[in-house]
């Protein structure tokens, strides 16, 4: 407890020798980043494949149609290649 104090402290008091200038570019930097495209594509990316990963229900693959009306699945771990 008494090392987040310091540090909270520690950042207050170098945040107020920088001053406001400073202040503002690295918020200015920080929104430009957060609202880039390459970077809104990564957060997408890392969401969609840690949501594949926390999904309980195996990924299926299509398998040879058994007529025009139906398909059969298979998990995608238990396709063979």
């Amino acid at each position: 407890m008494i090392r987040l104090v310091l540090a909270a402290g520690a950042a207050y008091v170098l945040g107020a020798k920088a001053g406001r200038g400073r202040y503002e570019q690295i918020r200015k930097t920080a929104n430009a980043v957060a609202s880039s495209p390459a970077t809104k594509k990564a957060i997408e990316v890392g969401r969609q494949k840690l949501s594949d990963s926390l999904n309980t229900q195996p990924r299926l693959e299509p398998m040879k149609p058994i007529d025009d009306e139906t398909q059969v699945f298979v998990p995608r771990d238990q396709l063979r290649r």
